[in-house]
């Protein structure tokens, strides 16, 4: 056991106990691994280097403060509270919090377009084995929280992620190019994507599994890429809470990888009110993020036992020249209270981008609550559209809309309460080819050669 106290640590915010912090933290690493106690106090510091076979522990009452002095940090303009590289067996548990004072608003979408010229991260990891991170709080991050580079075998339990949701950037967990990960019972609101799978390098990410956790954030709540230079494979989410979020699971393909091996079980999807962003409970979609950027792939994709609460459609869509392929989506129950008007809806773009494509709002405006477009093997058994009195009322919108689909299965999609007599049918189809349809009742069939599917 090493105490930072033991070491010259005030614990009283206003000295930087950053030196003491780290001369035990060298101290454990020396005497060949071990603990380093955080007791109960205040810690202000700047930029830490962990070391291989050590634990940060925090105790209950103990609260490391992120200082927002550049010149406590190596970078100019972001720095990282905590920071590791080529290390093994590193870990930060215990009750404590960590706070990086990011608590004011940022972005356009808030009013504050001016970007902050310095930055701090919680938690900056490259290149390390064997990662824990337990029952620790981290409030207010100002920029990525826990941001995992091309590491393998990382545990991530019990953590609760709070930063201002109005925070552009304020993202959860995002595991970039790594292997074996497994985060479960997390808590995580925040101001940019909760757990966001990336590969901003031509590095896989792989073998991940995401369970049991509660999202809350103004964009995506489970989302891969945008950043997709390298694949991802083996990637599972399973018994997840979205609420107040308006994209809820995204995929954002733009830089040429092949995603495969993706599942989602046992997910619930709240959306947030589509008065400030375009709302989308489920979003797919590849597209080139330049006009050269290679076309990536999407395929082998289930969804099964998903609950939607929301006024707007799920969006599934491939390009004509690289189309989704095999898609499975099972027992779906999409509940309508509030029937969102997205007529103007564009597609979300989720990052940056220099092309610009007519599917940005060909697909995105159709009147429908799933549309999927430019898919090869759509497999959807048992989608369940319940309307409110105020949305059956309306009845703009199809169940289900698929275009440009090639090869498939639509079993049993029915609407509540049943509109026979409607001018919206149940499930429209359009340019489709061996798509085959069981137990829909109100079925429209539109012209394979027209250009729209509303004929």
């Amino acid at each position: 056991m090493f105490d930072i106290r033991d070491y010259g640590a005030k614990g009283d915010r206003q000295s930087n106990d950053q030196e003491a912090i780290q001369t035990a933290i060298d101290a454990c690493s020396a005497g060949g691994g071990g603990t380093v106690m955080f007791p109960a106090g205040n810690y202000l510091s700047g930029e830490i280097r962990l070391r291989s076979r050590v634990t940060l522990h925090m105790e209950a009452g103990a609260t490391l403060w992120a200082s927002l002095d550049p010149s406590h940090y190596e970078g100019d303009k972001r720095g990282h509270l905590l920071l590791a590289e080529n290390e093994e067996q590193v870990s930060i548990i215990g009750q404590g919090v960590i706070h990086g004072q990011g608590t004011d608003d940022y972005g356009s979408l808030w009013g504050v377009p001016d970007k902050p010229s310095f930055r701090v991260g919680i938690l900056e990891f490259t290149s390390c084995k064997h990662v824990t991170i337990r029952d620790v709080t981290v409030l207010y991050s100002d920029a990525w929280t826990l941001h995992l580079k091309r590491c393998e075998i990382v545990t991530i339990d019990g953590v609760t992620i709070l930063n201002n949701r109005h925070r552009l950037n304020s993202d959860g967990i995002d595991p970039n190019s790594c292997r074996h990960v497994h985060i479960s019972n997390c808590h995580i609101v925040a101001g940019d994507d909760c757990i966001v799978l990336k590969s901003t390098e031509p590095h896989p990410c792989e073998d991940v599994v995401v369970t049991n956790c509660t999202l809350e954030t103004t964009c995506a709540a489970l989302k891969l890429g945008t950043e997709s230079f390298g694949d991802y494979r083996n990637i599972h989410f399973a018994n997840c809470t979205i609420r107040n979020t308006p994209v809820g699971i995204a995929f954002y393909m733009k830089d040429g990888a092949t995603v495969e091996g993706i599942s989602f079980a046992n997910i619930s999807v709240e959306t947030s009110p589509a008065e400030v962003q375009d709302v989308f409970p489920i979003f797919m979609d590849i597209e080139k993020r330049h006009a050269d950027s290679p076309v990536g792939r999407i395929r082998d994709v289930i969804f099964r036992d998903i609950l939607i609460r929301s006024g707007s459609g799920v969006l599934i869509q491939g390009m004509p020249e690289q189309p989704i392929e095999n898609v499975i989506m099972e027992n779906i129950l999409f509940r309508v209270d509030h029937p969102d008007e997205y007529a103007e809806r564009r597609k979300p773009i989720g990052g940056k981008r220099t092309t610009e494509d007519e599917r940005d709002t060909q697909f995105a405006r159709l009147p429908s609550y799933l549309t999927a477009a430019h898919v090869q093997g759509f497999f959807l058994d048992t989608l369940r559209l319940i309307e409110s009195e105020e949305a059956a009322e309306k009845c703009e919108k199809s169940a289900f809309c698929g275009c440009s689909i090639e090869e498939g299965l639509l079993r049993s999609v029915t609407r509540h309460p049943a509109k026979p007599n409607a001018d919206t049918a149940d499930v429209v189809i359009h340019r489709c080819e061996r798509l085959h349809c069981e137990g829909s009742p109100h079925l429209r069939i539109s012209d394979k050669n027209s250009s729209s599917p509303s004929s």
